[in-house]
């Protein structure tokens, strides 16, 4: 990181960094205070960023990995050795400032989808980030009766982060009492990878088409009547999904126009 990037930002957006894990070499998350006056929805994304080498503001849409009763902000990022953000941004550290622009938007929110009985999480990467959210928010076990987070990676160890996430989910005394009794039992993870062996293995465009995640879980498939879903990934991945999805007869809904699922189009990718 620059000098100029270090130094504390001297804007009215600044936010104070709290905490900093490293994931991976490739994988970071970290956690920053959060203005008084922010509310969002759990899922939505904000503008976070550092100085540039030229004194101004270098900004990039992160989804809020945090849920939104959650007293500070969390966010979950890639690092880039040559990308004009993450290579200054991941050598933050704790007591550090960054720039948030608090103004949430985003369609990856449940309000953007009708009504179903089962929400299904489809992720790539760090496309994982706002479904952190969401999976700590009540109200998304109290509109489904099962939610089921599908996440794929290259490499097992990229998956650490949503498998720590999970089980702190599953475990944890506070969340089952301000989300309700046998919540955790609603909740299906299924991670995979694509390059290194892990226990299960395939793209999840593939894991859907070829039916493998209904019958590894039990559960039957998607139909339109019921299912909901919502995805985050790169372009590709989002492409693809779209067409996975509608060949099971849903549609792509937005805020204005809920339908059975949605992408997030402001993902963080490769260049950052």
């Amino acid at each position: 990181m620059t000098d100029t990037a270090a130094s504390p930002v001297t804007l009215p957006d600044a936010q104070t960094v709290t905490a900093v894990k490293h994931w991976t070499d490739k994988l970071f998350s970290f956690r920053v205070t959060r203005p008084t006056s922010l509310r969002f929805r759990s899922g939505e994304f904000v503008m976070i960023g550092l100085l540039g080498d030229n004194g101004k503001p270098l900004l990039r849409a992160y989804s809020i990995a945090s849920p939104a009763w959650d007293d500070e902000l969390e966010f979950y990022s890639i690092k880039v050795p040559d990308g004009p953000l993450t290579s200054k941004l991941q050598h933050i550290q704790v007591g550090e400032q960054i720039i948030l622009r608090p103004k949430p938007v985003g369609t990856l929110v449940l309000d953007a989808l009708l009504p179903g009985k089962r929400l299904w999480f489809f992720a790539t990467g760090t496309g994982f980030a706002p479904f952190a959210s969401l999976l700590r928010d009540p109200d998304t076990y109290e509109r489904y009766e099962q939610v089921i987070m599908m996440h794929t990676c290259r490499d097992v160890a990229e998956l650490e982060y949503g498998r720590e996430l999970i089980n702190d989910i599953r475990q944890d005394d506070m969340l089952a009492e301000l989300m309700g009794e046998g919540f955790a039992d609603k909740l299906k993870y299924y991670p995979t990878t694509t390059r290194e062996e892990s226990p299960v293995m395939g793209r999840i465009t593939d894991n859907l088409r070829n039916g493998k995640v209904f019958a590894d879980l039990g559960i039957e498939g998607i139909d339109r009547e019921h299912d909901r879903g919502m995805v985050c990934g790169s372009l590709a991945f989002n492409t693809d999904m779209k067409e996975v999805l509608e060949e099971f007869g849903l549609e792509e809904g937005a805020n204005s126009d809920p339908k059975q699922y949605v992408v997030e189009k402001a993902f963080v990718g490769d260049g950052v």
